[in-house]
């Protein structure tokens, strides 16, 4: 999802603007400042939790070679997935969704083509991925079991809460029409294939 322009959450970030020579203020968006949040209780709460479960449950953290020749090459591929999709539809958005100068992250355009022609969120379908992936990397059963299900029915509330609100608010009209044409997710071979192609060219308009 883009980030809304103009509404402020937290502390603000400063970046320099080399074309211009001079310093922008990026806003942190709710969403953006829970998603920072839910990020990093994932990696450090959740891997401390799942290390005490794991120790409650089997008496020591599970290490055995073929358990872990199982879960390590998992969590890879899922990460390189995760890596792959959030590549790609982040550059459909920096692309498409552009349209003047910009502080970085920002988008002031709705972004219809590429995946999202056929699913809303699809950037968002790739990092459902991590807390899976980060669990079979660390071979936790409690992380893979609790942990990563937990955080990804956090990412969906968040992701039907203040990023819907956020874009209904800031497109409007457009993307309620957007909303009712095309679904949040979208499994079907042909959606997904599209994750994985080459982004569209920079628009022009």
């Amino acid at each position: 999802m883009d980030e809304r322009p103009g509404r402020w959450f937290g502390r603000r970030e400063k970046t320099q603007q080399k074309k211009h020579g001079i310093s922008l203020m990026i806003p942190m968006t709710p969403s953006v400042a829970i998603r920072v949040l839910l990020w990093t209780v994932l990696i450090a709460g959740g891997s401390a939790a799942a290390f005490a479960l794991d120790r409650l449950w089997f008496g020591h953290w599970p290490g055995g070679f073929l358990w872990h020749a199982v879960t390590l090459p998992a969590g890879l591929l899922l990460l390189f997935l995760v890596t792959r999709v959030s590549r790609n539809t982040g550059r459909t958005l920096a692309r498409l969704g552009r349209e003047g100068e910009l502080p970085r992250l920002e988008t002031n355009r709705l972004v219809t083509a590429g995946p999202y022609a056929c699913m809303r969120h699809p950037m968002h379908l790739g990092l459902l991925l991590f807390p899976p992936a980060f669990g079979l990397i660390l071979g936790s059963p409690a992380f893979i079991l609790l942990i990563a299900p937990a955080a990804i029915i956090l990412m969906l509330a968040l992701i039907f809460t203040l990023e819907e609100r956020e874009a209904m608010e800031k497109f409007g009209q457009s993307y309620r029409d957007y909303r009712r044409r095309v679904p949040a997710f979208n499994l079907r071979p042909g959606c997904l294939k599209r994750l994985f192609e080459t982004p569209p060219p920079r628009s022009t308009k």
